[in-house]
């Protein structure tokens, strides 16, 4: 019997929708800009909000903050805490942590498991943290039609009205003439064929026939369902499932968790799991829609001047055309460039045709094999309490211009490695130094022997301002015991 209110029937599904914002970017195709430990999530793209915050605004439409889950790792789970402080409260246990990236099936697989112990009937939406969506109520209206899909146990994905013939993507062909579902204007159907990324040719002839979608890579289904998916499709995953379950249940350190989690293979859902379902369902929605997937992307949802170029920051433009310039810090001159990226930060610079913005990730893979600290992180780090910049190193040393936001403090640690000498530069200090508790400051100094414990706090109102020496062996950041910590940092 249909249900007499519907209302509250939409309702109930909102209180039992979980969304899923998968946030374990790579941060390689935005490089220089995004770094591995800032991927492209934490960028303003097409707005003045960063993508992850837009991703987390959007969702709110659909469920309740206290719903949504945030699918990362260590590392990335810092700053996007950062990002996120608005709702700090709601999301304050909702990190589900992978302990190494193994693609997105495991990371679905690890999400479902919390969804399930939270509630048993539990339904997921599985959207990306770095895409660009235009269109709030027709977002909202396909994930309401893909709920209602997801409650007949069909896996659900959008697809999206090719504009072009991408190369890039995947491209889904549903059934149009099996109707799973109506919702206003929209309809829900079978999937009939996932076609992998195709060539120049092919990409053509499927935007002529007007039948094909790009896969968005967002889905809906039940917690219970995809689980079930995965255990027909992919045992070997399965077990690693049934494995993290059971000591889920019986309580079993996060440690023994996650020793079983890294004990699972790298597989992607689409490949894995929705080519081979049988359950697979298609919405194709009216939104826009952009993956944002490199440099030359940026043409699909950001602002151009008349000659159509993306300028950002203190660039000075002589009689360039449909080009993309990015300065951080220094001032960038470009002069008579066409259908060029340049990008330019405080540590590294790129300078490309925007035809050839992929390739940016090759160059990410070259600094990774040389060990450049390039490809890793930024000059200037933002941790919750306020940033360092790294302003000089070589062996044995390393010097740093740390700021604290007021009321901000560092975490009670030591360093097995290394001392520490601090000197104010701006504001005042209040330092933990073994049993002493002092303040400094501007001008003054103090010294943290290798082995001490010591807490840096900021009780002013003013930013602190510090200039810190490390000397030492080993200067990596992962030299960190934490004692206390305000952040639930381990």
């Amino acid at each position: 019997m249909a249900d007499r209110n519907p209302q509250r029937r939409e309702a109930e599904l909102k209180s039992r929708l979980f969304p899923v914002i998968m946030a374990g970017g790579s941060g390689t195709r935005f490089w220089p800009v995004s770094r591995h430990l800032f991927p492209k999530q934490l960028l303003r793209i097409g707005s003045e909000d960063t993508l992850i915050r837009q991703t987390m605004r959007r969702v709110l439409g659909c469920a309740p903050a206290s719903n949504v889950l945030i699918s990362t790792n260590g590392p990335q789970a810092e700053l996007i805490r950062i990002q996120l402080a608005d709702w700090k409260d709601d999301l304050k246990d909702n990190y589900v942590l992978e302990p190494e990236g193994r693609n997105t099936a495991p990371a679905i697989a690890l999400a479902a498991i919390e969804v399930l112990a939270r509630n048993q009937h539990g339904l997921m939406l599985v959207v990306p943290a770095d895409h660009v969506v235009t269109g709030q109520r027709e977002f909202e209206m396909a994930v309401a039609l893909a709920t209602r899909l997801a409650e007949q146990d069909y896996l659900v994905t959008f697809g999206i009205k090719p504009i072009r013939p991408e190369t890039g993507y995947g491209y889904i062909k549903p059934d149009e003439k099996t109707v799973l579902g109506r919702l206003g204007g929209l309809r829900g159907y079978r999937v009939r064929q996932f076609v992998e990324k195709p060539d120049a040719a092919k990409a053509a002839r499927y935007l002529k026939a007007g039948s094909y979608y790009w896969n968005s890579g967002m889905f809906v289904w039940k917690a219970a369902t995809i689980l079930d998916e995965i255990r027909r499709h992919q045992p070997g995953l399965a077990k690693v499932v049934d494995q993290i379950q059971q000591l889920t249940a019986t309580g079993a350190p996060a440690s023994s968790v996650d020793e079983a989690y890294r004990g699972a293979a790298s597989i992607s859902i689409d490949t894995g799991v929705m080519e081979r379902s049988s359950r697979a369902a298609m919405v194709p929605v009216s939104f826009r829609w952009s993956d944002v997937g490199s440099w030359g992307s940026l043409d699909e949802v950001a602002v151009k001047n008349k000659a159509g170029n993306i300028l950002t920051g203190r660039v000075v433009d002589l009689d360039c055309n449909d080009s993309i310039v990015y300065a951080d810090r220094r001032v960038v001159a470009t002069i008579g460039l066409k259908d060029m990226v340049v990008v330019d930060t405080p540590d590294a610079t790129l300078v490309c045709p925007k035809h050839r913005a992929q390739d940016v990730k090759k160059v990410v893979e070259i600094l990774k094999r040389q060990g450049a600290p390039e490809h890793l992180e930024h000059v200037t780090v933002q941790r919750p309490w306020g940033s360092y910049t790294v302003l000089e190193e070589g062996p044995g040393f390393k010097v740093k211009r740390v700021t604290v936001n007021p009321g901000g403090r560092l975490s009670l640690q030591l360093h097995h490695k290394r001392s520490e000498h601090w000197v104010v530069i701006a504001g005042r200090a209040r330092v933990t130094r073994g049993e002493e508790v002092f303040e400094l400051g501007v001008g003054q100094s103090t010294a943290i022997p290798v082995e001490t414990p010591h807490r840096l706090e900021n009780p002013g109102q003013e930013t602190l301002h510090i200039i810190e020496v490390q000397n030492g062996p080993y200067l990596g950041e992962d030299d960190i015991v934490r004692f206390k910590d305000d952040y639930g940092r381990k």
